[in-house]
């Protein structure tokens, strides 16, 4: 499912008379709100869906794929996700 599918599954479920602009709208709100919390909390917490977390990574040595040489990759931040049991349960 991308971005347009979710938009639409969201209109069909707010119900015939919402616009696909105002789904759309409300799915961007939620993303922008999980985003925002991310990076000021570094934890979203959504009770039944998961865990959304600020990961980070150690510095470590690499290979270059093209040339095979060792090269050092920087230490960086990621986003990780944990389901929660019910969704996990439910797939």
């Amino acid at each position: 499912m991308n971005k347009g599918e979710l938009v639409e599954a969201v209109q069909k479920a707010l119900g015939g008379d919402t616009s696909k602009k105002a789904a759309e709208e409300a799915v961007s709100a939620v993303l922008n709100a999980i985003a925002s919390g991310i990076k000021k909390d570094s934890n979203v917490q959504l009770i039944g869906f998961g865990t959304f977390k600020v990961k980070k990574r150690a510095a470590r040595m690499g290979r270059n794929p093209k040339t095979g040489e060792a090269m050092k990759i920087k230490a960086s931040k990621t986003v990780g996700f944990t389901p929660s049991s019910n969704l996990k349960g439910s797939l």
